[in-house]
């Protein structure tokens, strides 16, 4: 007796059940992108809300916004002590906006302007304390190097190089 000739579809089922399950993985797909998309969009408005309060500090500090280090250093110890967090805020704020934004050149442009007032001091920092910029990531580390060598701020001396 011949045996009837069986077509590749039905060997894996009917086209309901074929077509069903291409459904369920384009709809699994679907889910695995919105899930990214939101997680994106969660990192970036993370990152502006951080950058937002960095902003809010500016203003209520603005002594440490174009800082004076030497007349920071001359005053009272908590002083020295509130724009060493000042900093260390800013760079925070710096790193989680640059890597939520890698394709927005402008986050890069801001940090780059606030960071430049601020190099004299982190030249300091870490001539005294090698380790204090190894709390940040590779890429916060290499981004104030390049900024100290294209200002000319370099241990010992640690001064903005006149332009």
């Amino acid at each position: 007796m011949v045996q009837p000739h069986v077509f590749w579809w039905q060997k894996y089922g009917t086209v309901g059940q074929i077509a069903q399950a291409a459904v369920a993985l384009l709809g699994f797909l679907a889910i695995l992108m919105q899930i990214n998309v939101l997680g994106r969009n969660a990192q970036e408005a993370g990152a502006r809300q951080i950058y937002q309060a960095y902003n809010d500090l500016e203003f209520k500090n603005p002594q440490y916004a174009h800082p004076d280090l030497d007349k920071i250093k001359a005053g009272p110890p908590d002083n020295l002590v509130q724009y060493e967090t000042y900093v260390s805020y800013f760079l925070y704020a710096c790193e989680e906006a640059i890597s939520s934004f890698a394709n927005s050149r402008e986050w890069q442009a801001t940090c780059d302007y606030d960071l430049k007032g601020h190099l004299p001091f982190l030249c300091e920092k870490m001539a005294a304390e090698p380790v204090y910029l190894t709390t940040y990531s590779a890429a916060t580390q290499k981004w104030i190097a390049a900024e100290m060598q294209k200002t000319g701020v370099v241990p010992p001396e640690c001064k903005l190089r006149k332009t």
